[in-house]
């Protein structure tokens, strides 16, 4: 295909929500010069989800089209918390949490991205060289009215909920990162605002401002609110291949098509055409899960995972493999659970139970205080979870 076709191809992509300004942009890509794109991650969690790999999918154009792409890490960012959809102040991280998660996040982007020719940053870099009087400096250049013209605080200013003085500054570091990585196109799903600053910023170091590309946002599990670490309603690209696929087929039926056009290169007006003629919506969705799993793990281990779902969900078996653990004759249920790291706390093992969400060798488990006699134990932990539990 031409260079030409690829940046039509790229132009009128349907997964674009806005471009600020496609004249602009289009003007950049036919220049020949090369483009630096940037993209940026604040680091929650340590996973990048399916979310993130709908702009990683489409950074990737870019990259064919040989313009250098900005993978950033906003370690210094993550220290406020982004505000963007959010009802409340977010609760603090610690460095070491944030260190941590970072580190993760660049092998993750290897599953999509050719991680040898991206250029790879951490806001930490200038933020933490600057003095208070550097922020408050930068800070001349906005006004308070800009800021609070913001939706999510508008709301909570409507709903009577506090905003925090650190989370007015979001906006403005973010959009000086702009300003020191020369960006010429910026690429995200609900960072518009945000973005918008970078623009500003620019133009007053005296660059060129930004293109702002808002790509279409892929909704979480829940099929509600958008895909997020904060939300826990993600799929991981490093999750097993079991997991990635049954948390597939848990999405609701409404949006399959979303799914297909967003996280897959199917059309996904053949499938929309497919379910208008009353195709079985676990079919397709079966379909969407292969094709997900076989994107980030080879179609061999799509196959196996659909195998494993169908003899799971549909057969009523036990999973081929599972993980196994060793416990002590007597040792409650709860703590073997922890231990075992298939549930994330005490805690969540106790509510599972509450909730009827613990089987023991297929009969449900209700004593939260429950201990363990010898022998070996499957537990099936909510619907997709199984380890073998034994003493010996």
């Amino acid at each position: 295909m031409s260079k030409d076709k690829e940046i039509e191809e790229l132009l009128n992509s349907s997964i674009i929500e806005d471009i600020i300004t496609r004249r602009e942009l289009e003007k950049q890509l036919k220049s020949g010069k090369k483009l630096r794109i940037k993209y940026g991650v604040d680091v929650t969690r340590p996973d990048i989800h399916l979310g993130h790999a709908v702009c990683l999918r489409f950074l990737k154009k870019f990259q064919d089209l040989g313009h250098t792409v900005i993978f950033l890490i906003g370690d210094a960012t993550t220290r406020i918390g982004d505000p963007t959809g959010t009802d409340k102040t977010r609760p603090l991280l610690s460095d070491e949490e944030i260190n941590r998660n970072a580190k993760t996040y660049i092998d993750q982007v290897g599953c999509i991205l050719d991680t040898k020719k991206i250029e790879i940053r951490k806001n930490s870099e200038w933020f933490d060289k600057m003095s208070m009087f550097d922020l408050q400096n930068l800070m001349t250049k906005v006004t308070h009215s800009q800021l609070i013209s913001r939706e999510a605080f508008q709301k909570r200013i409507k709903e009577g909920k506090e905003i925090a003085a650190h989370e007015l500054t979001y906006p403005i570091m973010q959009g000086y990162d702009s300003v020191i990585l020369k960006a010429d196109i910026a690429v995200h799903s609900d960072q518009l605002f945000n973005e918008h600053f970078g623009r500003m910023l620019q133009e007053k170091f005296n660059q060129n401002p930004q293109v702002i590309m808002t790509l279409k946002m892929l909704v979480g599990l829940d099929g509600k609110k958008k895909m997020s670490k904060s939300l826990d309603n993600y799929i991981g690209l490093t999750e097993p291949a079991d997991q990635m696929f049954g948390k597939t087929m848990s999405i609701p039926d409404d949006v399959i098509v979303q799914y297909f056009e967003l996280c897959t290169d199917k059309d996904s007006k053949e499938i929309a055409k497919q379910l208008k003629a009353g195709e079985n919506p676990r079919n397709l969705k079966f379909e969407l899960a292969k094709e997900i799993v076989a994107i980030y793990h080879g179609a061999k281990e799509a196959q196996k995972a659909a195998q494993e779902f169908e003899k799971i969900f549909k057969n009523k078996e036990k999973p081929t493999e599972m993980p196994k653990f060793k416990y002590k004759k007597g040792e409650k249920l709860v703590d073997i659970l922890a231990e075992s790291k298939i549930v994330s706390s005490k805690t969540d093992a106790r509510n599972l139970i509450r909730q009827k969400g613990v089987k023991d060798n297929d009969k449900t488990v209700s004593d939260i205080d429950i201990t363990l006699d010898s022998g070996k134990h499957i537990i099936q932990v909510g619907k997709r979870r199984f380890i073998e539990l034994s003493d010996k």
